[in-house]
């Protein structure tokens, strides 16, 4: 599976575990080259995305390593955890926005 995660709120970023507002998706990982979110309103936001290998539903680590894919808007330079908001932030307008992201695989 691939799990999607959108927010405004940076206290939530990346995971969205208690933000009640932000936008989150499944899709099979073989549907998953491009996947639309309708009825996003106009705001400041960030994506974090990760490749679910085995269901469970988080991104599993290894000594703090990822063990799974990732990703995130904007595609900022992976460091020790995980980006800030800032870094993935991306505004959303009228009409449609595109964010091309690219899975990261470290172990």
């Amino acid at each position: 599976m691939v799990r999607l995660c959108l927010t405004r709120d940076p206290a939530h970023f990346p995971n969205c575990n208690g933000d009640p507002a932000a936008l989150k998706r499944s899709v099979a990982a073989n549907e998953a080259a491009a996947i639309r979110l309708a009825g996003v309103a106009p705001g400041v936001y960030a994506l974090a995305v990760i490749h679910d290998e085995n269901g469970n539903g988080r991104l599993d680590r290894f000594l703090a390593i990822p063990r799974e894919g990732f990703a995130f808007s904007r595609n900022p330079r992976i460091r020790m955890g995980p980006p800030r908001f800032e870094e993935a932030r991306f505004e959303v307008a009228e009409g449609p926005v595109r964010q091309a992201v690219q899975m990261k695989y470290l172990l």
